[in-house]
């Protein structure tokens, strides 16, 4: 079957999507040549944006916060568009993602699993007063709340956990959906990566631009996800 006829076939469709989602619309991966691993700073970047980091060099983890992991300006390209077109016509039924910019909301998508968090919820780590990325942004160097606590971004930093709530409706939304869309990942983020093996459905599709161990998948496209998923209907 096409693609075209596979979403024609679906009644709930769940994306499971990672970093390719972003990269078309400007936002760096970690992982490609171009990507934040390869870029070089003082320490290296997944040292910098680890909980124990934060807790001891915050000043350092804000710079490159800032610098490198904040595209305000980023629009939603393609695919993006097409997941929220899909939802408003009850097709689709959840987006989980690995990204934290927020572009899947921004494009109009109600019912979105923010795996990894997002940059534009912060939160003080003494009274837990909620702020918005304007207070990380318009501030300099570590930024307080009015209590004096730090503004932590409410992104999962390495040696955190995933919230157990976002795990559980992901489990619920790719469990019961007939159809799984895998794009932009290569699927060796874990423990995110592990919830795709509770899909029980009937069509299974990756779309990706390098190669991944596709297991069981009926179809897989080495492509843009923007350019796939922008020619369907």
């Amino acid at each position: 079957m096409t693609l075209q006829e596979i979403i024609n076939d679906s009644r709930k469709i769940v994306f499971f999507g990672g970093a390719g989602v972003s990269t078309e619309s400007g936002i760096p991966d970690f992982r490609s040549v171009d990507g934040l691993y390869n870029q070089h700073y003082k320490y290296p970047p997944e040292q910098i944006i680890s909980h124990s980091f934060f807790i001891e060099n915050p000043e350092e983890f804000f710079r490159f916060y800032r610098d490198r992991m904040i595209f305000e300006n980023a629009k939603p390209n393609a695919a993006h568009l097409k997941l929220a077109e899909w939802e408003k016509k009850g097709i689709l039924s959840a987006v989980v993602t690995q990204n934290i910019d927020g572009l899947h909301l921004k494009a109009g998508s109600r019912n979105v699993i923010e795996l990894h968090g997002s940059v534009h919820r912060n939160y003080c780590t003494k009274c837990g007063k909620f702020y918005p990325l304007s207070a990380v942004t318009e501030s300099e160097g570590v930024p307080r709340c009015e209590c004096g606590g730090t503004i932590k971004p409410d992104v999962v930093l390495y040696e955190e956990s995933l919230k157990d709530e976002d795990i559980e409706n992901a489990v619920n939304e790719i469990s019961s959906a007939d159809t799984l869309i895998i794009g932009g990942t290569s699927l060796v983020v874990y423990p995110a990566a592990g919830l795709v093996r509770y899909f029980n459905g009937k069509h299974l599709v990756v779309i990706n631009k390098s190669d991944i161990n596709a297991g069981n998948a009926e179809l897989v496209i080495k492509d843009s996800i923007g350019r796939v998923l922008g020619d369907l209907s």
